[in-house]
């Protein structure tokens, strides 16, 4: 039986992750109804999703798949390749002229986190302090300057950039026109 996972409203099925759990682990029906102490029949049922087990069977199944609950629950999170415009953020600042786009939700739990940042003229990103990372942008349309400490780096549209952010940091718009940039941060600092 479908399980809708609270707030994220993406139906899960419980036997099919017990399935691709049990065959990546080179193991019969029987072989993890024996180390779970339970009939091949109803890992059977489970697996075709016509049992639902208890918490404590479900616990148990998972510790002899090498697994627990959270990590078997959160697995669908992962799972999404592709992110269209819905699932995308924008938030603009006026004071810095700039609109900064997430192009991935709740980044905050990845090792990256790209954005689309989008400076007006005299604009700028906010300045970051040194922090343990690494950026690397790429300019779409204008041109930017990179701040690294007290020394200033230029970039134009078809330019990328990388740097270490051990040291204070921005990018700023120099151009008469807005300038646009795919940004990535690793860890995720937006």
């Amino acid at each position: 039986m479908p399980i809708k996972k609270s707030g994220l409203c993406k139906e899960m099925d419980i036997g099919k992750k017990i399935k691709r759990l049990r065959l990546l682990n080179n193991l019969t029906q029987q072989e993890l109804a024996d180390r779970c102490e339970l009939s091949k029949g109803y890992i059977s049922q489970l697996e075709k999703d016509i049992a639902s087990p208890s918490i404590a069977t479900l616990i148990d199944l998972l510790q002899c798949l090498g697994t627990d609950l959270k990590e078997f629950f959160s697995q669908d999170e992962d799972n999404q390749i592709v992110f269209t415009a819905n699932d995308m953020f924008e938030k603009e600042n006026e004071e810095n002229k700039s609109i900064v786009k997430w192009l991935i939700p709740n980044c905050m739990k990845n090792t990256m986190e790209p954005i689309i940042i989008t400076l007006q003229p005299g604009g700028a990103s906010k300045q970051d302090e040194p922090h343990d990372g690494e950026e690397f942008g790429f300019v779409l349309e204008g041109n930017v300057e990179i701040h690294l400490g007290s020394t200033v780096y230029k970039a134009k549209k078809g330019n990328s950039f990388y740097y270490n952010t051990s040291l204070p940091h921005y990018i700023s718009n120099v151009g008469k026109r807005p300038a646009k940039i795919i940004w990535v941060s690793s860890p995720p600092n937006f």
